[in-house]
């Protein structure tokens, strides 16, 4: 893909953008993946096997497990502001595209 002339991305943005892409979706993987893992906090078919949550040390995995959420969704948030950062509108001329516009005028009716 080579960029236009009134662009300014060069391959390394790219092999930049590429690269950040693909660590939020290693990060949006394993966001994922420490949600389902969680403990439901409330009730429902998690009441009935409350006993069996009581062995083995729980309360520290479920501090490290609700840290890691944590982490890795401010992770997730700085890596898409820095992205779109990195992606955003590089073009020399932002204004309005005035190619649309009439080019003729439509005298007003004197009354």
């Amino acid at each position: 893909m080579r960029p236009s002339s009134k662009s300014c991305v060069t391959l390394e943005h790219l092999n930049m953008i590429t690269f950040l892409t693909v660590v939020i979706l290693i990060v949006c993987f394993l966001l994922g993946a420490v949600i389902l893992v969680q403990n439901p906090k409330g009730g429902g078919l998690a009441t009935g096997f409350q006993g069996a949550s009581q062995i083995g040390g729980v309360q520290r995995t479920t501090n490290f497990l609700e840290k890691a959420t944590w982490y890795l969704a401010v992770v997730l948030f700085v890596l898409c502001i820095v992205v779109g950062s990195f992606s955003g509108n590089n073009a020399l001329d932002v204004g309005v595209d005035e190619s649309f516009a009439p080019t003729t005028t439509v005298p007003m009716d004197a009354e």
